[in-house]
Order: C-alpha cells, then sequence, then structure tokens
C-alpha cells in the first residue's frame, strides 16, 4: 500500500515536470489570448487516459501500472483546477466566446480523444 502510494506521486511528479514542459513549449511557439497550451495539455491527458484504461481492459498493461500511469502521470500532467481558473480569468476579461470554447470545447475535444485513446487501447 505505501509502495503503490509512492509510486503514484512519483509518477505524478513525472506528469506533472511533463505538463511544465508542454506548457513552455507551447508558449513559446503560440501566441494568443486562448489558454491553448492547457487545452492541449488536458486533450493529450484525456487521449492518454483512455488509452491506458483500454490497454489495461485488454489486459495488456498490468492493472497496477494502469494504475500508477493513469492516476499518477496522468494525473499530474492535466491540470482541471488550472482550465477552470483560465475560464474564469476570461469571464472576467469579457472574452465570453474564448471562455465558452475553453470550458465547453475543451470537455468536448477530451471526450471524443478519450474515447478514441480507449478504442485504440482494446484493439491493440
Amino acid at each position: 500500500m505505501i509502495l503503490g502510494t509512492l509510486l503514484v506521486a512519483l509518477a505524478g511528479g513525472v506528469g506533472a515536470a511533463l505538463r511544465l514542459a508542454v506548457n513552455g513549449f507551447v508558449h513559446r511557439r503560440i501566441r494568443t489570448n486562448y489558454p491553448v497550451a492547457m487545452f492541449v495539455i488536458n486533450v493529450i491527458g484525456a487521449f492518454l487516459l483512455g488509452l491506458i484504461t483500454g490497454l489495461t481492459a485488454g489486459h495488456i498493461l498490468p492493472e497496477q501500472l494502469g494504475l500508477y500511469a493513469g492516476v499518477g502521470m496522468v494525473g499530474g500532467f492535466t491540470a482541471f483546477s488550472t482550465t477552470s481558473f483560465q475560464t474564469l480569468r476570461l469571464l472576467q476579461e469579457r472574452r465570453i466566446w474564448l471562455a465558452i470554447a475553453n470550458s465547453f470545447g475543451m470537455l468536448a475535444v477530451a471526450v471524443i480523444v478519450a474515447g478514441l485513446g480507449l478504442w485504440l487501447g482494446r484493439l491493440i
């Protein structure tokens, strides 16, 4: 139990470091008022979680490894709280359409790519 918790924490740290790297990479290349970096990060995370779940369901990935990768790494990588704050900031700036795209658009795309990841994971 303690080892499993430590492995999830370690994987979460790796995910957070990857989020920082992807965030910086996107920000250096794309200048916009829309929080595109978090959009990209959350969509990638949704796909990865779907893929991990599919691989685990298909018994290709051991359940414990799927837990560490999904809860730990992907959980540390994605950031729902940041997306929520960025949506609130867009609303405060009266950028209503960007706020709608950031919340509902990101959620819709994330659900679609999570389904794609799940499908691919089960297909393998």
